[in-house]
């Protein structure tokens, strides 16, 4: 290193010390070059270790409530309980739903994924992660209805399950943005939540793209927003019994007008 800046030197060994000599005339330009050598070559401070994230207990219990509703549904039409035409009823029809039958873009979605589900109420709660999976599929269904050809039908969970993805993804990203760490760690919620939409969003045939992506980006969008502190001190004071009721009532009125119309 001295070499290089122009300071002759020579390197001694003495048992088992090396000694570097300089000459007399150039010591203290040799000891203030070796300074800044050793500043330069310092490793940077390791950063510190993200606390983790704080969970929310009773994940399970929406899940649950999740699996009821699917089979009660089931047992309700397989029995006759209900109109037997309740498919057709709930089903995405982008035509019906321009001409103003907006229940369908809830219908569609009665459901979603339990494990995303689960991941999402413990970030979320499991009041409020199911309220915004269910009312966010819900408003990705109306999306596609809305700019999308009159012809295009679709029924199923799919939707609501990229909602639930985005939203984790999103809200795990945005509730750590604050923290210290590598670009890669930083980024790597979201990213991780794309490559799970490209991975289990366009398998198979007939897969509804549009729709799993528009799930996805109203699932990052609401993720993102539920993260941001004045929203989360509000989500924070809403009873989480509440937000799951509220959710139940998001799915029960729109099949109400359904089965009504």
């Amino acid at each position: 290193m001295l070499a290089a800046v122009g300071i002759p030197s020579a390197i001694r060994v003495d048992g088992p010390v090396f000694l570097l000599e300089v000459e007399d005339a150039q010591l203290h330009l040799a000891l203030s070059e070796l300074g800044h050598y050793e500043a330069e070559s310092r490793p940077a401070p390791a950063l510190p270790v993200p606390p983790p994230a704080p969970l929310h207990p009773h994940a399970w219990l929406g899940c649950l409530i999740y699996v009821a509703v699917l089979l009660g549904v089931a047992y309700a039409i397989g029995n006759g309980l209900i109109r037997l035409d309740a498919f057709d009823l709930g089903e995405l029809n982008a035509e019906r739903v321009q001409s103003g039958q907006w229940w369908r873009a809830w219908t569609a979605n009665l459901g979603a994924g339990v494990w995303f589900g689960y991941l999402a109420a413990r970030a979320l709660g499991s009041g409020s992660a199911w309220f915004f999976i269910v009312n966010g599929a819900a408003l990705a269904n109306w999306l596609e209805a809305r700019i999308g050809p009159a012809t295009h039908r679709s029924v199923g969970a799919s939707t609501a399950v990229f909602t639930a993805l985005g939203m984790l993804a999103a809200h795990s990203w945005r509730t750590r943005f604050h923290i210290p760490q590598r670009w890669a760690l930083r980024w790597a919620p979201l990213v991780a939540g794309v490559v799970l939409l490209g991975w289990l969003g366009s398998a198979g045939e007939g897969t509804d793209l549009v729709a799993h992506a528009t799930g996805f980006t109203v699932g990052v969008l609401i993720g993102a927003a539920a993260a941001l502190p004045p929203i989360e001190h509000i989500l924070g004071r809403v009873p989480q019994w509440l937000a799951g009721l509220a959710a139940l009532v998001s799915i029960a009125l729109p099949w109400a007008f359904a089965l009504l119309n």
